[in-house]
């Protein structure tokens, strides 16, 4: 006597694929999920007291990264400019525009704007801009074309991965030290060559594989450690 119907075989066979898809598709969503600027923020514009045009200061006037953010040679932490150095120059020019009375009000009170931070890493996570910015790595390759920002957005995901793809090829990003803060800086090519202590590249490899020594990186094994980042 046949208890069940011959087709719960079949039944069956498709419920256990269908429970293995529908697992994996929860793991996939999770994943492009977690990746996403719904988590990462990655070109979500933060709100912040004052429209600061990185476009306008950068692009437009040509104001060196380091006027305003003054420790990122010297220390982990770039620097928050204070509201004297927006003064410097507001005292000046635009003195009544109403978009900038927090500023002036910042200054009046001797009480410091509170900022948004747009690139902002986990607690756990240590990240020293000047050993970056001394070993040949530019700007605009962590926060994108800001020169190109008229609102400050973080440009990548900064998520380990992201991290990882530099750590452990860092000849793919290296450029001269004195080209860190250009941000119209081309890699070399055989249409633009760069020439550097007498030697002509055409590539970035090229390039950056010279840079690694010249700048005393340490071996990948060293820049991957886990206790390289999480201390």
């Amino acid at each position: 006597m046949q208890i069940f119907h011959r087709s719960t075989n079949t039944i069956s066979r498709a419920t256990l694929f269908g429970a293995v898809f529908l697992i994996a598709f929860v793991l996939w969503a999770c994943i492009q999920l977690q990746r996403s600027p719904y988590v990462t923020y990655a070109k979500v514009v933060r709100p912040q007291p004052v429209p600061f045009s990185h476009q306008h200061h950068v692009g437009g006037l040509g104001i060196d990264c380091r006027y305003c953010h003054t420790s990122v040679e010297t220390s982990s932490f770039a620097g928050i400019p204070p509201t004297q150095t927006c003064i410097n120059c507001h005292s000046q020019i635009w003195t009544g525009a109403a978009l900038l009375e927090p500023v002036r009000a910042s200054f009046r009170s001797g009480k410091s704007l509170v900022w948004t931070r747009v690139n902002d890493l986990p607690d756990f996570v240590y990240f020293d801009h000047s050993i970056h910015i001394n070993k040949g790595v530019g700007c605009n390759t962590c926060h994108g074309p800001v020169d190109r920002m008229p609102l400050m957005f973080n440009y990548a995901s900064l998520q380990m991965e992201w991290c990882l793809d530099c750590h452990r090829d860092p000849a793919k990003y290296l450029r001269p030290r004195d080209q860190v803060f250009n941000m119209r800086y081309e890699p070399p090519s055989s249409l633009k060559p760069l020439i550097l202590d007498g030697k002509r590249y055409s590539d970035q490899l090229s390039l950056g594989s010279d840079l690694v020594h010249k700048y005393h990186l340490r071996t990948v094994t060293d820049i991957t450690s886990c206790s390289t980042c999480h201390r």
